[in-house]
């Protein structure tokens, strides 16, 4: 399904989905705690149905409402699932569920995905979770999903490289269920708000963790959840498409239900606008962004590579040159985001230098253009920003891909003044 995007002047408020990365923790915990959890407004998109879908098939009771999600949780003694564990594109389900399997106590787990998940690295993964006690094989000795799990994690000591945040969330979550101590030493950690959203977690659970500088973890094991009663905060990582779309020409967006307070690291993009020049107010309910004029700048986006698409997209019209750099992890994600930005604003007429580790855009005369999400949400919507400022049409392949994580986006858009329509 392509979305087709005309210039637009946005104005007005946009109800902000809930965060998925707290919506994934808040099933995987609830899931292994005792009782029965009441998750409220939790994110409702494809890969947050990956993690309900997993969880239940290692023996949590899911019950999915409206605006609310009932689970009724397994106490830490998951069950072997019956059939292979298909997560579909959620990479973060697929890595923080390898470190559920290997608390298995009989059985044995295969967990897989689709097309570009069986592409996305875990092996750093998988060889902590065998350090510490787990069976753990790539059916295709590649490093890469299928991974064959199997427990029991007795604890120990493992070092792992930080590439991916979601490697130490795994161990995070799982470790303190295991039967002995666990030391778990990370180097090179990439994405550390999403860590410091796991320590949170396991804070507001009483699990005990110690640790200095995100550098070394000790977490006692023979500890439990218990169940889950939490609203799940709305998501910066969404909003950041509306908020940057508010700091275009002469739009104004209130993104509402953020919390600048929350542990998402995806709030420095607020502080990124700022520096950009764009008018942001903190209001109780949420943020209005004005536009005001961009101007360029560099940003180091290493906490932040969600963010990357949509602050390509702004460097296109800000003024001298935008440097966005520390974030060779963006290469990992659903698509090597760092290259597939640099082609399809290029189709746009865009001006973009490919780095190691970055982007380097110019202030760039854009136009519409025929341009492809590659199967990833977040360049989905920020190729859609984008067109929605721009003379002609543009039509962007692959909207489908947005339902990962934003399935009302191109309504949200369309409420707030998007001329943007749906086509086969």
């Amino acid at each position: 399904m392509d979305l087709v995007c005309e210039k637009s002047i946005l104005r007005g408020d946009v109800e902000i989905p809930g965060s998925k990365s707290h919506t994934i923790r808040a099933v995987t915990i609830a899931a292994l705690a005792a009782g029965e959890s009441v998750i409220s407004r939790p994110l409702d998109s494809e890969d947050a149905r990956a993690a309900v879908r997993a969880y239940s098939d290692l023996g949590a009771k899911i019950e999915l409402g409206p605006d609310r999600w009932r689970i009724t949780g397994t106490g830490g003694a998951l069950q072997p699932p019956e059939n292979v564990i298909d997560v579909a594109n959620s990479g973060t389900t697929l890595r923080i569920a390898m470190g559920s399997c290997a608390l298995l106590r009989k059985g044995m787990a295969v967990l897989t995905g689709d097309e570009q998940v069986r592409r996305r690295p875990g092996g750093p993964l998988a060889q902590a979770l065998i350090d510490l006690g787990a069976h753990v094989a790539s059916t295709r000795q590649n490093g890469m999903p299928p991974f064959v799990i199997q427990g029991r994690l007795r604890g120990g000591k493992t070092t792992v490289e930080g590439v991916s945040s979601q490697y130490v969330t795994s161990l995070l979550l799982s470790a303190p269920l295991a039967d002995g101590d666990s030391v778990i030493r990370v180097t090179n950690l990439n994405e550390q708000p999403y860590v410091e959203m796991t320590l949170d977690w396991l804070e507001r659970q009483g699990v005990q963790v110690q640790y200095e500088n995100l550098a070394e973890f000790r977490v006692p094991g023979g500890q439990s959840f218990r169940a889950v009663g939490r609203r799940i905060p709305a998501d910066f990582s969404s909003a950041t498409f509306f908020l940057a779309a508010g700091a275009l020409g002469e739009n104004e967006v209130f993104a509402r239900g953020l919390d600048v307070n929350d542990t998402q690291g995806d709030r420095a993009v607020v502080d990124y606008l700022l520096q950009m020049g764009a008018s942001v107010v903190i209001e109780e309910e949420g943020i209005r962004v004005k536009g005001h004029g961009l101007k360029g700048g560099e940003f180091d986006l290493n906490a932040t590579p969600d963010a990357l698409p949509a602050m390509a997209v702004l460097g296109c019209f800000a003024k001298g040159t935008t440097r966005l750099v520390n974030v060779p992890q963006a290469r990992l994600k659903e698509t090597d985001r760092l290259a597939v930005m640099r082609v399809e604003l290029e189709r746009m007429g865009g001006r973009v230098t490919e780095l190691e580790d970055g982007l380097v855009v110019e202030e760039s005369g854009l136009h519409g253009a025929d341009v492809d999400g590659h199967g990833d949400h977040r360049v989905v919507m920020a190729l859609a920003i984008a067109g929605a400022m721009l003379d002609g049409e543009t039509r962007i392949r692959g909207y489908e891909a947005a339902a990962v994580t934003y399935p009302g986006f191109a309504d949200a858009l369309a409420r707030i003044g998007g001329n943007v329509r749906l086509a086969e």
